[in-house]
């Protein structure tokens, strides 16, 4: 299994150097992307009947910089949002997660998006989202519009294909940020296709290939895949994305299997890995967020240098702290917990369910412990 301490990080990438090409201050991982502000519902019902809603935060690549913030790494979000109260609410509920929100700029003429859900698990078949984001300032991002520096200024520079479908002008940064240069970062790209973005581009699926293609470390769900792409199982996927050098396919609540190009010292297979982790069995509260937590406990693992099992199941455990919660967004499980837990044998592994609140146990018996 591979095992890329976290000075690999930033220099395992097509054309890449050792390291970014910025003065700014370098930090563990930048995220890209839109965030939103999100409101949930007060009770259970359809849209036109919830008479209230709370206000939270969403977007897939900020919901990976706080999970990862929380996690102990340093943090950069970068995206634009409205000069208006919800723009103001964003930048401070990611910063309080520990985000660094210096490289976020403010759009005068454009607002910040917002979406409404329902409370009800999407798998029920009734779950609805009302996205309000035409237009947003986030749609208006480019490359001329967007510091280029802060974003390549991490060791891992994630990316996800929602930004991509948001404009022309966010397609090309996408585009930029993924092409082969010299100190270019690790490139992580969550593939996130939703049809609904490209609804009017037919060519959203190509688009995103190609984008996965230019990427060093690909996620991309079984399911997805097929709706994208036509692709059924795991292999079929690696054979038409075979440049990244690590690609994590999730099935669900099957599991994740990540194939990795780099060869274990005396193996004498030069074609990488394929490992399997099974996804935990889960009390779910709402399926919202898990997959973007998944994105964030692997990372998080790489750029501890863990091997692969134990990357994959470091993303299952972060992915479990979001499914327990109501919201887009949990604290992830304090390191010492999701260590031990992520060091069962398999046996015991297999066996393990979560629920509400299993992320909080640890952190009350080791109060108990120095509480006399």
């Amino acid at each position: 299994m591979s095992s890329n301490g976290p000075a690999d990080a930033a220099s395992t990438g097509t054309g890449t150097g050792t390291g970014p090409d910025t003065g700014a201050g370098t930090v563990d991982v930048v995220a890209l992307g839109e965030s939103m502000v999100t409101f949930l519902p007060t009770r259970a019902g359809r849209l036109a009947d919830v008479p209230s809603f709370e206000r939270g935060i969403g977007g897939a690549e900020s919901n990976v910089a706080c999970v990862l913030a929380r996690a102990g790494h340093s943090v950069r979000w970068v995206g634009r949002v409205g000069a208006d109260g919800f723009g103001d609410h964003l930048v401070e509920a990611i910063a309080a997660y520990g985000v660094d929100t210096s490289a976020v700029r403010r759009d005068p003429g454009r607002p910040t998006g917002v979406y409404f859900r329902t409370a009800a698990d999407r798998a029920t078949g009734s779950h609805e989202v009302a996205y309000y984001r035409a237009g947003s300032a986030a749609s208006a991002m480019t490359t001329r519009n967007t510091d280029l520096a802060a974003a390549r200024s991490g060791r891992v520079l994630h990316l996800s294909g929602i930004t991509a479908a948001l404009s022309d002008g966010c397609l090309a940064l996408m585009r930029e940020l993924t092409a082969p240069r010299t100190g270019r970062p690790l490139v992580s790209f969550d593939v996130n296709h939703r049809p609904g973005l490209w609804r009017d581009r037919p060519e959203g699926p190509r688009v995103l290939l190609d984008l996965a293609r230019g990427a060093d470390v690909v996620f991309v769900g079984e399911d997805e895949a097929h709706e994208a792409w036509g692709l059924r199982g795991a292999r079929a996927i690696r054979e038409a994305l075979p440049e990244p050098d690590v690609l994590v396919v999730k099935h669900g609540g099957g599991g994740a299997v990540v194939f990795d190009k780099e060869v274990p010292q005396g193996s004498e297979d030069a074609t990488g890995t394929v490992t399997f982790v099974r996804a935990l069995r889960v009390d779910v509260v709402a399926a919202v967020g898990a997959g973007d937590a998944f994105a964030a406990g692997f990372l998080s693992a790489t750029l501890r240098g863990l091997p692969v099992r134990d990357r994959l199941r470091h993303g299952h455990l972060t992915a479990a702290a979001a499914l327990t919660v109501p919201g887009d967004l949990a604290d992830p499980p304090a390191r010492r917990h999701a260590d031990r837990l992520a060091a069962l044998d398999d046996r015991a592994w297999e066996t393990l369910r979560l629920g509400p609140g299993w992320t909080e146990a640890d952190a009350r018996a080791a109060e108990e412990v120095r509480t006399p």
